[in-house]
């Protein structure tokens, strides 16, 4: 067998949550054996507008010890059942997408199989969300974590976090930090390569330190000074298909009940979130700058705010796309740096996540293999492709004809993956999922459903069980479900409760 050198030295370029939660997962896997520094800039800032997540956030803060009440107290958090979707479909309408499962199984056949046939056949009024755990204690203002017994119905749920992004990034510096990642502060004003084999040996800041490393990893943002301004990654730009390019985002003071979900508002160029925090309500207005002028974008938002603004409207500029080759010789980029996916399923920080964890998993020696290089921009490329063709639907899945934009998003043509998941639901009302998909089943039946996607017909064998008693199980289920949301504390009543341990 040949010597195998480990690296010893690792370089981070950028904070920020990427910058941040990378130190943290870095540090936290290999410990005191490899140095980590990060550098970044107090003058270049962030962008700090990313505040809601999806479940797999909850794991990456377990793999590194934190205790939930003191995460939500330092980041000023709130917890989050799901997005509501108003004016989507069409204005006037809305509907709910859920952390967790539709009903309960009382039969092999899945509930939303049963569910569809009754609806079908004219015998359920509503929506599926009516029969959702997470949808029930969401509209009731309502939250607890998911019982572990699968037996409850309180075990049909499923959580993950609003919160402060910067604060987020601070709290994970201090993690950090005390395990031994060294923060330098500077601006990166060289990169040095090796002459021969092109990776990246050192960079240097604009005050004369320089670090050599064995690995690097941007988290330099949209600029992608390492993967991009050095290494020429290239990049995929999907606009053609999610067009939007243009953010406006302003925090206000909170007004009312904190709602434990956010709300996603669609409007004539764009839509609108809403993020509800401990102190401050995060809001912001995505738009396509070929259909809204910048002024008439920030108006949008500040016309739709529940509160007082607490500063000045902030501008972003954005190409949705992603890094060609995200993992480059001995450079690897997380977060903007990578590849950018517009807020819409709050992935962003997913993103970041579960890219630490595939270079975590494919942690390299100091000869950085080639082949791993491969298979990490093999799975990321396909990540980024699953989640892009289910943003994808929610613009495309819609009769709005009120616009020129959605006009443009409702008749575009889609990537033939996406068009073939929708006829295969369209005809059989059947979920076709890949493998590693991250939104399941439930996701895309909600957005199937809620913007107007129904099957011609159930599934085949949810209409030959005619011995299950489906109507009266049915109605059990519903009736458990809001019973269990009723028994449920407050949202605001259980964060109290959870703040007062930490």
């Amino acid at each position: 067998m040949s010597d195998r050198r480990p690296i010893s030295r690792i370089v981070i370029v950028g904070g920020g949550s990427a910058g941040w939660m990378s130190a943290a997962g870095l540090v936290n896997a290999v410990g005191p054996s490899v140095q980590i520094d990060l550098i970044e800039s107090e003058a270049i800032g962030t962008v700090g507008v990313g505040e809601a997540t999806i479940p797999p956030i909850r794991t990456f803060n377990k793999r590194l010890g934190i205790d939930e009440a003191t995460f939500m107290r330092k980041t000023q958090g709130s917890f989050k059942l799901g997005i509501e979707f108003k004016d989507w479909q069409r204005i006037g309408h809305s509907y709910f997408h859920p952390f967790g499962q539709y009903g309960a199984e009382f039969d092999w056949v899945p509930f939303y199989q049963y569910w569809m046939r009754e609806k079908l056949a004219g015998n359920i009024t509503g929506d599926i969300q009516t029969d959702c755990m997470a949808w029930a204690a969401a509209k009731a203002g309502k939250f607890e974590p998911p019982m572990r017994d699968p037996r409850n119905i309180r075990s049909r749920h499923d959580y993950a976090y609003h919160f402060d992004a910067t604060r987020y990034a601070q709290f994970l510096r201090g993690y950090a930090e005390a395990r031994g990642v060294t923060r330098h502060e500077g601006r990166i004003e060289t990169v040095t390569q090796n002459p021969d084999t092109g990776f990246i040996t050192s960079v240097a800041t604009n005050d004369g330190q320089s670090f050599e490393g064995d690995l690097f990893i941007d988290c330099s943002g949209f600029y992608g000074l390492l993967i991009q301004e050095t290494l020429n990654a290239g990049y995929e730009d999907w606009s053609h298909w999610l067009p939007m390019d243009r953010a406006v985002a302003v925090a206000c003071k909170p007004h009312g009940p904190t709602l434990p979900y956010t709300k996603s508002t669609a409007h004539q160029a764009g839509w609108q979130w809403r993020i509800p925090l401990q102190h401050r309500t995060g809001n912001g207005h995505v738009y396509c700058s070929a259909y809204e002028t910048k002024d008439k974008a920030t108006q949008t938002l500040l016309d739709n705010l529940d509160g007082s603004p607490l500063a000045e409207p902030k501008h972003l500029r954005f190409v949705t796309g992603r890094r060609k080759q995200s993992w480059s010789k001995n450079c690897v980029a997380i977060g903007l740096s990578a590849g950018f996916m517009e807020p819409l399923e709050s992935t962003s920080l997913h993103m970041i996540q579960y890219g630490i964890m595939r270079l975590l998993a494919m942690l390299p020696d100091a000869d950085m293999s080639p082949l791993l290089a491969q298979e990490y921009n093999a799975l990321t490329r396909a990540e980024s492709e699953r989640i892009r063709d289910f943003l994808i639907l929610h613009y495309h899945a819609t009769e709005r004809d009120d616009s020129e934009f959605w006009n443009y998003v409702r008749t575009m043509p889609i990537p033939d993956r996406l068009a073939y998941k929708i006829d295969h639901f369209k005809r059989h009302g059947l979920i076709i999922s890949d493998e590693r998909e991250l939104f399941n089943n439930p996701s895309w039946i909600a957005v199937y459903t809620g913007q107007g996607i129904w099957p011609e017909r159930a599934p085949v064998l949810s209409t030959m069980r005619l011995e299950v008693p489906v109507k009266e199980r049915l109605g059990q289920v519903r009736s458990a479900i809001d019973e269990a949301a009723a028994a449920m504390p407050t949202h605001d009543d259980y964060l109290q409760q959870i703040l007062k341990t930490s």
